[in-house]
């Protein structure tokens, strides 16, 4: 089956998905989450991508990040997975491959959908019942969002500072956000455009992308008649 075209887009957010494979753990020990955000600092600034939202899992990392260069989100991802490979397999005295694939990656409708996704991330600890509330788990940027502690590797985008005029304000609101469940047809829109590789955003946003890149976007209905 051939590879789905990756969307790159400067200036629009898009939420990033990395599997370990065989959904193998890419992470045994504190000391691998920790290499793992600093080299994603590291390459996040080398390549110009903001990083806005993340949740390192035991098996697998979300990302909500606004890359400011069409190349910038796949030359940060590659640039980042050669060296946690090579760390981690130096680490734990091992060989082979590590990430299932390519990344996924999906666009995101900024004005829907950014802080949808971005509680859709860091909610993932609680989903999997590791944890009862976001705020219990060390590997997530909730503890910025939510709790203002000073994490380097965020950088706010302009939605959720527009959430209030102080930095308590703002995470006052935003935690005033995880009081209501993301809706189940929401849940399933995020799911279906990031295991597709697909937009996330209403029809008119797509119209907009499909404008943009030239690509197929929104599926043609079937013409003619078939006998």
């Amino acid at each position: 089956m051939a590879r789905l075209p990756r969307i790159n887009l400067p200036d629009i957010p898009q939420h990033v998905i990395q599997r370990g494979n065989n959904r193998q753990n890419c992470f045994y020990e504190n000391n691998d989450y920790i290499v793992y955000l600093s080299k994603l600092k590291k390459y996040s600034t080398e390549f110009n991508v903001k990083i806005h939202a993340y949740v390192l899992m035991t098996n697998h990392v979300h990302l909500l990040a606004t890359p400011k260069t069409c190349s910038g989100m796949s030359n940060m991802m590659q640039a980042l997975g050669r060296y946690y490979v090579s760390y981690f397999n130096k680490r734990h005295k091992r060989t082979g491959t590590l990430w299932e694939g390519r990344f996924k990656a999906s666009i995101v409708d900024s004005d829907l959908y950014f802080l949808i996704v971005s509680r859709y991330i860091e909610l993932n600890p609680v989903r999997a019942k590791i944890v009862v509330e976001p705020s219990q788990y060390t590997w997530s940027s909730f503890h910025f969002n939510s709790k203002m502690k000073k994490i380097k590797l965020i950088t706010p985008h302009d939605l959720y500072l527009a959430l209030g005029a102080t930095p308590y304000l703002r995470a006052k609101y935003y935690t005033s956000l995880f009081e209501s469940e993301i809706p189940s047809t929401k849940m399933q829109e995020i799911r279906n455009a990031i295991n597709g590789s697909k937009v996330l955003g209403n029809e008119e946003y797509k119209r907009k992308i499909e404008h943009q890149t030239g690509l197929t976007i929104i599926p043609k209905p079937w013409g003619g008649n078939r006998h």
